[in-house]
């Protein structure tokens, strides 16, 4: 009779001490059996942290060390505290307490109110946005939906950084933070919505930690009781800790110095709520005699990802950047990442759509694909793309685009004025469709210019701001279109959009990305401005931004690709240029010592890369064309046209049928200018087709058969016909 095979989701108790150590790297044995005294952890991505930490604690237990309900372990997010717990159970170590740090301190505050302050613990606050919004009326001061969050985040970070409301301005200004409101303003805000909270006897998440710190420091009695219940801390996280959690870490530990933190300066990317890394690099200065173990055996990515991320923390200043760790891949050599530079943003996506479908021919599984970006509102050209290309997705941080609040609005006030036409005053100045469109957004309150700082108020610039330009791509392809035409395009784009509810692949921030890992990752829009953002204006927040790259880079577990476009849209200026963070990095590019850099190869974005591409002279007068639509004719708007009326009708006609069949918009086909280029040119064959303007790899493959045959006179069908039979997945057909 032979033993059962072990199951890899249900693995068997390790059966001693000694076995909960079997698997583990010499530097994580050292930090699982380094039981006594504070302990440092410094782990880098993919190092295996919680596994270091998990088993230092059950190799504890096991051993008789630590008793289980002494132990507390603390982290961030109720999933990472719930993953610890369901491997402390695996190892043999049930009994011992993982939590949020809210959720500990809540348990405190319910246990011990009675006894400190008497009566119940008041109400808990689960949102307290509409709190805010009414000590935001009694100021007389107006908030929407996104304001009214940019406000509530301020006060949060005031409550985690313990300032008062009367010191949040100076505080302000002290951080060099760029508030999204006047700092005065939010400071009667903040004042008015603590009044509040007193007059109706409830409290929010902040003053859990408030609270709690507050009965410690005030009651000897009960702080000593709390020491007595927990006698070994650990912190999972340690550069996220803010100064409000730090004291509460403080207040449990008293004179003791049985801690172990775990962190990784080089992923500090959350400053914004808080969060500092000064007290895990502190960590050694508060306690001289701390043993120090750094992780380093990176076994998430390859060596080619991992290289990548040494190059950029090499380049890296400030205090954060003296203590980076250098990794070491523990896998197989994979393949070089690929740098890919594009001429405009939709041949970007369109790239990255091109590149996540040839990977999932090649067998990789949807999620184990993601496509990060600085900012939510770089979601929506990705979402098209995808969607053209028949590739799943989900959007993770954020809502799709067409269902975020400001877009929803702003769909309505277009509808609204493309009923009311001439007697809309909005458009009573507007020449043209795009200026119609900024009009009707400038009536939602949205200005060309951007604001300042970051937060929802950002974001919601962000998506109107996706709009004004979705308008002017719009009257380039359709000069003589309407409102209402537009408003209709939104309609179509956004049924378009819908993805089916299988498993997708992911689209997420970087900030959102934190914590998580694929076999492939994408990171899009690596351009200045935008990694690192605009509003990054010192020191420390531009490195804050390479730290935030950093965390997207090691991500990837295999396959990695960045990407920027010179330009945001077809035929703009290409003015732009990659991210600075990718000097020295990306081959060809300057080092800060001149020297060029290496690692992965450089690829041109297709055949709309404006490096493959000279000036376009029109065919018929010979002058330079700049104008997008006049270089999609080869000729000026102007100049004499030869254009074929009976063939760009039947082209016309066609285009039609083929985008009922699709389900897609009429010019995600060929748009009109692409149909007025072939009917002048009338090609004979495929090299003839291709050279026009507009028609792609993929698109001269699935309808190139189809238009030379009209071109030539012949009939075509798209109802089991010849267009009809052995045609690709609509994931394969439409491809510039």
């Amino acid at each position: 009779m032979t033993a059962a095979t072990p199951s890899t989701l249900f693995p068997s108790v390790p059966d001693s001490p000694d076995a909960v150590l079997e698997g583990l790297d010499p530097e994580q044995r050292e930090v699982a059996t380094a039981l006594h005294g504070p302990v440092c952890v410094l782990a880098g991505a993919g190092t295996g942290k919680t596994r270091a930490i998990t088993h230092r604690i059950a190799y504890g237990v096991r051993a008789g060390v630590l008793p289980p309900a002494s132990v507390l372990a603390v982290t961030f997010t109720n999933r990472a505290a719930g993953e610890m717990r369901g491997r402390l159970r695996q190892l043999g170590a049930a009994g011992v307490q993982a939590r949020t740090f809210h959720s500990a301190a809540l348990r405190q505050l319910q246990y011990f109110w009675p006894k400190a302050v008497g009566g119940e613990l008041p109400r808990l606050l689960e949102r307290k946005v509409q709190l805010v919004a009414e000590a935001a009326a009694r100021c007389r001061i107006r908030l929407d939906r996104n304001e009214l969050r940019d406000v509530t985040g301020e006060i949060e970070w005031a409550k985690t950084t313990q300032t008062v409301p009367e010191d949040y301005p100076a505080a302000v200004a002290k951080s060099f933070r760029e508030p999204p409101r006047d700092p005065a303003e939010t400071s009667g805000i903040y004042r008015l919505y603590e009044q509040l909270k007193r007059e109706r006897a409830v409290i929010d998440f902040e003053d859990v930690l408030l609270l709690t710190v507050g009965i410690l420091q005030d009651r000897p009695d009960i702080a000593d009781t709390v020491r007595g219940q927990y006698q070994h801390f650990v912190v999972d996280e340690y550069q996220d800790v803010s100064p409000l959690q730090q004291r509460l870490l403080e207040l449990w530990l008293g004179e003791r110095d049985t801690i172990c933190v775990v962190g990784d300066a080089s992923q500090t990317i959350y400053s914004f709520t808080g969060a500092t890394p000064d007290h895990l690099l502190n960590f050694r200065a508060r306690h001289p005699d701390a043993t120090v173990v750094k992780l380093v055996r990176d076994y998430r990515s390859t060596p080619q990802v991992v290289y990548l991320a040494n190059g950029l923390l090499a380049q890296a200043k400030g205090r954060a950047a003296e203590h980076r760790l250098e990794l070491v891949s523990q896998h197989e050599a994979g393949p070089e990442p690929v740098y890919t530079e594009y001429a405009d943003e939709p041949a970007e996506a369109e790239g990255v759509a091109r590149r996540v479908r040839e990977l999932l021919d090649a067998g990789v599984a949807a999620s184990e694909i993601a496509i990060l970006y600085r900012v939510n509102a770089q979601s929506e050209v990705y979402e098209q793309a995808l969607a053209d290309a028949g590739v799943p997705y989900q959007l993770r941080g954020a809502e799709r685009f067409f269902e975020r609040p400001e877009v929803r609005e702003a769909g309505l006030a277009l509808r609204g004025a493309a009923r009311a036409g001439s007697n809309d005053t909005l458009l009573a100045d507007a020449v043209d469709l795009p200026s119609q469109v900024r009009a009707v957004l400038g009536g939602t309150g949205w200005t060309p210019q951007p604001p300042a700082g970051s937060g929802a108020v950002r974001d919601r610039w962000e998506s109107l701001a996706a709009l004004a330009r979705l308008a002017e791509d719009f009257a380039r392809a359709r000069p003589a279109a309407a409102l209402g035409d537009f408003v209709a395009e939104l309609d179509e784009r956004a049924n378009a959009q819908h993805a089916p509810t299988v498993e997708g692949v992911t689209l997420a921030s970087l900030h959102a990305a934190k914590g998580l890992e694929w076999d492939a990752v994408f990171l899009v829009g690596l351009t200045d401005g935008t990694v690192p953002i605009t509003h990054a204006k010192t020191d420390e927040q531009v490195e804050e931004e390479r730290r935030l790259l950093y965390v997207g880079v090691t991500r990837a577990r295999r396959h990695l690709s960045l990407s920027w476009a010179l330009s945001r849209s077809p035929g703009g200026r290409g003015s732009r240029r990659p991210s600075r963070f990718l000097n020295g990095l990306r081959p060809g590019s300057p080092a800060a010592g001149g020297r060029a850099g290496g690692g992965g190869s450089v690829e041109g974005g297709g055949s709309r890369s404006r490096r493959r591409r000279g000036p376009v002279r029109c065919r018929v007068c010979g002058r330079t064309l700049i104008d997008p639509g006049e270089m999609k004719l080869m000729r000026c708007e102007d100049c004499p046209s030869d254009l074929d009326e009976e063939l760009y009708e039947r082209l016309r006609e066609w285009r039609s049928e083929q985008a009922r069949e699709l389900g897609q918009p009429a010019y995600c086909v060929f748009t009109d200018k692409t149909l007025m280029a072939i009917a002048e040119a009338v090609p004979d064959n495929e090299a003839e087709l291709a050279r026009i303007s507009g028609v792609g790899a993929r698109k001269l493959q699935r309808f190139g058969a189809e238009v030379l045959a009209l071109c030539a006179g012949e009939a075509v069908g798209t109802d089991g016909g010849e267009a009809g039979e052995g045609s690709e997945p609509v994931a394969e057909q439409l491809d510039e």
